[in-house]
């Protein structure tokens, strides 16, 4: 077998046959140039075989050199290679745009020979003509001018930030962008795994000051970073930016923007230069511009997605994918990129230092941006009811600030016959409802009851086997996988890979396919549900990755017969015992909570080998993992608690603390902890009250704790009005000497407090003229141990603080 290596720097061996322009080397070089990535499918498309195309992979480094030499191969095994033949091929493929190309450079559309542009003593055609009307570059203005069109052609519409529909619903963007909480990223704790991404996107909501869009994007910087959980709004925020570039309403001073999407870039992994990947994805607009000379600003939005993150973020001079070189050669330029928070974390590291250089985060929406949102997609006789239903429900209040869970839950409100007020009680209840609202309105297509539906085998076999795959990649961080690898997760993958897309898609390339969610929010629950029904207790608590989604898997085991969950856990008929699995997280959670890194007990062997979630508050998780269950405090319950109780030889702290970090979830979680752990006869250790402004949910938790509870202690001053606590407290704390506060707010807000403690620790601004109101509210009270500081001085009984004042004021008299 000869092996076929044609360099394009040397003379072909049919330049003999010269009154053919197919045969002109300015021809071959140009269109090889056109042709990119394509190269191979082309050759398909022309009867070569796949062996010659595998050798003229390997031999040749480049794109545009491998398309050459398939081109000279096609050219030698043909008898008789016409333009005609080279366009039907092209039209099968469905590249008009490469046969206006050959049509241009003959100058005759449809005619398969030309001989009008051959030199006058009809021999090699005018290289200069040719060579001239290939690299002529269009001038930038009228280049601008087409994307500026182009952009507000196809981005005035925007598919819906939604999880996947076969057909996408349009939004305009113009009439209904709703402004997105965009924050100061720089100081920000990155999330290095995706999957812990919910929790801290709900912490990090509490505590950053929206920055307004114009403030970001009318000043111009060489480089921003966006990053942001999935179903966020960065895609929304991105062509929201290229349609006022269009209209000149910011970027004022930029010629051109390139727009890129890093799930299209995966299809093209040997693209080796900028002007060869703006050829492929703008090929209609600038037609063979040498972008090198030109300021230019590139967005590249969804970096997550990027199949060569790992080789981009830690490049190589011995990288195969030359696509990965592309994105480091656009440094050079200004650019904008987006993606989820643990990408963007880790591009930073490879991102040029600029001092011109901005970072930041997208945090959802605000309530007016929730409010715009339901105005502008709601239909109005609904509108009541989709606002009634996600301020009744903390934890749709919680997630509507996300663009995905907005959307998912608007649908599911507006489509639901009747009203399920469990529908959005926990996390767990909401990505259930997500769930199986898309799977039978979009995958299933049917009017069914839902029960009914999953009723049918294989309906269960396909919801396992999108569960199966979402947990496979997630405990291994991946977002993209091949087909090799789904073939691994699915039996008899041939005949049911048609089957799977709508949660999954499939993205096709000159490489091969591979395969995505096709949104990453709902991995985490399919993970959960996968763990449930096909994982032993053991292996669920031994795998590390699992540790964010402990509290939805024990959401599952909730038995509740109202609930969505109950048709997601008897998916896999040999999986039992729901009930031990929640005793056993739980259990587990609490002996982590002492940081024990053994525990020597025939009952609990699975707990030998080491600790596990290093660096993580396992009380806040086990509250969590109760109120996602929904559970009460049984027998089986107070004895997990009294047996740790026990086993550390002291009391356990249950404490209870309420400031601005906190979230609505977590406050939600631990009102519906402390309501059964109380009324089940037990005592909270403390409560800590940083925060002056209370939503209901935090005013509910404190007179619930209030009721049993040893020690409250305010940081600042605190508004509840009627209210008053009736329970005994073993010691009050009031640290306020921060605070220059009335008498009358003293009186209102401590003074019940202080009636009702043993014990009293009490810290006054220095500036205070009410002390002697004070002194005599405590003589009046039942306050035995006393500790009061101010102005520098402590003192322990309140005579003697009577006499630093009487002392004070003979010192200001005299």
């Amino acid at each position: 077998m000869i092996r076929i290596n044609i360099k394009m720097a040397q003379n072909n061996t049919y330049a003999k046959k010269c009154e053919n322009i197919l045969y002109s080397q300015e021809f071959m070089l140009s269109f090889s140039e056109c042709v990119g990535v394509s190269w191979k499918t082309l050759g398909r498309r022309l009867n070569i075989e796949e062996h010659y195309l595998s050798m003229i992979d390997e031999d040749n480094p480049k794109t545009d050199e491998k398309a050459y030499s398939m081109l000279n191969t096609w050219m030698q095994m043909s008898d008789n290679p016409t333009f005609e033949e080279l366009k039907t091929a092209l039209r099968n493929m469905k590249r008009i745009d490469l046969i206006r190309k050959i049509d241009k450079f003959t100058k005759t559309p449809g005619l398969p020979e030309v001989t009008s542009r051959f030199s006058a003593n009809n021999e090699t055609p005018c290289s200069t003509e040719i060579t001239s009307r290939f690299s002529a570059n269009k001038d930038t203005s009228e280049m601008c001018t087409a994307l500026k069109n182009y952009y507000r052609e196809n981005y005035g519409k925007i598919n819906e930030v939604q999880p996947p529909l076969k057909v996408p619903a349009n939004v305009d963007l113009m009439d209904n962008f709703v402004d997105l909480c965009i924050v100061d990223a720089v100081n920000t704790q990155m999330d290095i795994v995706f999957n812990f991404e919910r929790k801290n996107f709900l912490v990090k909501q509490m505590n950053y000051k929206p920055i307004p869009y114009n403030e970001i994007f009318m000043k111009e910087k060489s480089v921003i970073l966006i990053s942001g959980v999935a179903g966020i709004g960065k895609t929304w925020l991105l062509r929201k930016c290229l349609l006022d570039w269009s209209n000149n309403l910011i970027w004022k001073s930029v010629e051109l923007v390139f727009y890129l999407e890093c799930r299209r870039l995966n299809q093209y992994p040997n693209i080796s230069n900028i002007n060869e990947l703006l050829n492929v994805f703008y090929k209609d607009i600038i037609n063979d511009f040498k972008i090198s000379n030109h300021p230019a600003l590139f967005i590249i939005d969804g970096l997550d997605e990027f199949k060569f993150l790992n080789e981009l973020i830690n490049p190589s001079s011995s990288c195969k994918y030359p696509i990965v070189n592309v994105l480091i050669e656009i440094q050079n330029y200004k650019y904008v990129v987006a993606g989820r928070v643990y990408a963007i974390d880790q591009y930073q590291s490879i991102s040029t230092e600029h001092s011109n250089k901005l970072t930041i985060q997208i945090m959802g929406f605000n309530q007016k941006g929730i409010h715009n949102y339901i105005e502008n997609n709601v239909r109005e006789e609904k509108k009541d009811v989709v606002k009634e239903t996600l301020n009744s429900s903390p934890i749709a209040k919680a997630m509507a600030s996300v663009p995905f869970y907005l959307c998912s839950m608007c649908k599911i409100i507006i489509n639901s016959k009747e009203r399920n007020k469990n529908s959005f009680l926990t996390m767990t209840n909401l990505y259930a409802s997500i769930f199986l609202y898309f799977f039978q309105n979009h995958i299933i297509k049917t009017n069914k009851l839902m029960n009914k539906i999953i009723e049918d085998d294989s309906n269960k076999k396909y919801i396992l086997n999108i569960c199966k795959i979402a947990y496979e990649l997630f405990v291994e961080n991946k977002v993209i996988f091949s087909e090799e690898e789904i073939q691994t997760f699915i039996i008899d993958f041939d005949n049911n890979e048609s089957n799977l897309f709508g949660f999954i898609e499939k993205i096709e390339t000159d490489e091969g396919c591979y395969y995505q969610f096709a949104h990453l929010t709902i991995m985490e629950f399919c993970a959960s549900v996968y763990a449930y029904n096909c994982l032993s207790i053991e292996e669920i608590i031994a795998k590390e990755k699992l540790l964010s989604c402990l509290s939805m898997i024990c959401g599952l085991t909730n038995k509740s017969q109202n609930s969505l969950l109950k048709l997601l856990v008897n998916l896999n008929p040999s999986k039992n015992g729901s009930e031990e699995l929640l005793y056993s997280i739980l259990d587990r959670l609490l002996i982590l909570s002492c940081q024990l890194k053994n525990y020597q007990s025939k009952n609990h062997t699975y707990f030998k080998s080491k600790t596990y979630y290093v660096n993580y508050n396992y009380v806040d998780l086990f509250i969590e993992c109760f109120y996602e269950n929904q559970s009460s405090f049984n027998d089986k319950i107070k004895f997990i608690v009294d047996e740790r109780e026990e086993w550390m030889d002291k009391k356990r702290e249950w404490n209870i603390s309420i400031d601005d970090g906190k979230t609505s979830y977590k406050t939600s979680c631990e009102n519906y902890f402390v309501n059964h752990y109380i009324k089940s006869g037990r005592k909270l250790s403390r409560l800590h009250v940083n925060k002056n402004i209370l939503s209901d949910e935090e005013k509910n938790l404190i007179i619930q704790c209030s009721t049993n509870v040893r020690q409250v202690k305010f940081f600042c001053p605190i508004k509840f009005e009627e209210w008053k606590p009736k329970d005994k407290i073993k010691w009050l704390v009031i640290l306020i000497s921060r605070y220059l506060i009335t008498k009358k707010d003293f009186e209102e807000n401590f003074l019940p407090w202080i009636n009702l403690c043993e014990g009293l620790q009490l810290n006054l601004h220095d500036d205070i003229d009410f002390i002697e109101e004070i002194c005599e509210w405590i003589r009046c009270s039942n306050v035995k141990d006393l500790w009061i500081v101010y102005r520098g001085k402590y003192f322990y009984n309140l005579d003697k603080l009577k006499n630093f004042i009487t002392q004070k004021n003979v010192y200001y008299l005299k």
